[in-house]
């Protein structure tokens, strides 16, 4: 934080006089920011776990690896935004939620390679600083770092006038986490291998442009009820925050069952399943072997969205698609199950054929 002066000068900069403007008259308020990082230094002591070292304020955040339990560590960095989903946030007046999805974003793609989450860094762009905004957005960041097991070691706040207008504001999130040498995933996929799919909480945070096309198409408000969600609101119901995975699956592969994992984000699953699949490999998906939720046939319906458009732009129900062995297949699904989520054997893994694709889907979603 940088210091602030207090001496007689300081009137004359606060004055309209020629020569005489500050940087809060140039829309900068330095105070607010001061204000927020005292709002939200409680929000990220919430968050410490081991390894965390010092807290917020200092030019760099510090982390200890071997504090952390790490003894032949492979450092993992993910970086990723909520994407036009923060239209729908600010429209609805809802901030307490998009945080938890820039979280998600960044720590389930880092569980996917076999890496333990261990802190994250947000970054908050603006126009004009609204302290309380800001303070929610970040209240969320937090939540998402408690249910990924990682620590909010810091972050920035940019106010920018003439960037961004009005409510405005957007996020960018940072996380890197680490994992043992010997336990990167994915590793021995082939042919026979199992594929287990979990249940996402909606349309988690990819396709909102489309979504707010079909949003225009509709003719509904945000604040109008939810075709598919009885008791919420269009805009609370297509907010519900995206799933983080972190627990259940690390909880799996330190148990020796997880080969691999896909995090289903842009492109759905024909664009991030091939992802984790050797040359020669192939997946086949069994449509209709997961229940899909309402807010998708909504879209396809409301939006005129064929299946293969469907597929390809949102996560059609499965935030997240494992592999396994097919004799650890049932072991699998059962701890799964233990650990609250919705698991379903959705496919296996076949031998690719000459020119084929990668991923099919043997029946229909169901749309």
């Amino acid at each position: 934080m940088s210091p602030r002066w207090c001496s007689p000068s300081e009137a004359a900069l606060n004055s309209s006089e020629k020569n005489g403007l500050t940087y809060a008259q140039a829309g900068v308020d330095i105070e607010a920011g001061d204000a927020l990082v005292e709002r939200i230094k409680p929000l990220a002591r919430s968050t410490q776990r081991s390894g965390s070292m010092g807290g917020l304020g200092g030019f760099g955040a510090l982390f200890d690896l071997k504090a952390a339990g790490f003894t032949d560590p492979v450092l993992i960095s993910s970086t990723d935004g909520v994407g036009t989903k923060l239209r729908l946030a600010i429209e609805a007046g809802i901030h307490d939620k998009v945080g938890i999805d820039l979280v998600a974003m960044c720590v389930n793609d880092l569980i996917v390679q076999g890496g333990e989450p261990l802190f994250f860094l947000d970054y908050f762009a603006t126009g004009k600083l609204d302290v309380a905004q800001a303070a929610e957005v970040v209240a969320g960041i937090a939540e998402g770092c408690r249910q990924a097991g990682c620590a909010l070691v810091g972050g920035e706040t940019a106010e920018m006038p003439g960037m961004y207008h009005g409510g405005d504001y957007d996020l960018a999130g940072f996380s890197v986490g680490a994992a043992e040498r010997d336990a990167l995933l994915p590793r021995d996929v082939g042919p026979g291998d199992v594929l287990i799919g979990l249940a996402s909480s909606g349309v988690h945070s990819n396709g909102f442009s489309l979504v707010r096309r079909v949003i225009e198409a509709s003719g509904l408000a945000l604040t109008d009820p939810a075709p598919f969600a009885p008791g919420l609101s269009l805009g609370e119901a297509l907010l519900v925050p995206t799933r983080i995975y972190v627990r259940s699956l690390l909880a799996l592969h330190r148990a020796g069952l997880l080969k691999a994992a896909a995090h289903i984000t842009g492109g759905g699953l024909p664009g991030n399943l091939p992802r984790v699949l050797p040359d020669g490999v192939a997946a086949e998906v069994i449509g209709g072997s997961w229940p899909l939720p309402p807010v998708f046939p909504w879209l396809a319906r409301a939006g005129g969205v064929v299946e293969a458009e469907m597929l390809r732009v949102f996560n059609c129900g499965l935030g997240m698609v494992v592999v396994v062995a097919a004799e650890h297949a049932e072991a699998a699904l059962l701890q799964f199950q233990a650990a609250g989520e919705a698991a379903f054997r959705i496919g296996q893994l076949v031998p690719a054929t000459a020119g084929g694709v990668e991923v099919t889907l043997q029946g229909a979603l169901g749309l």
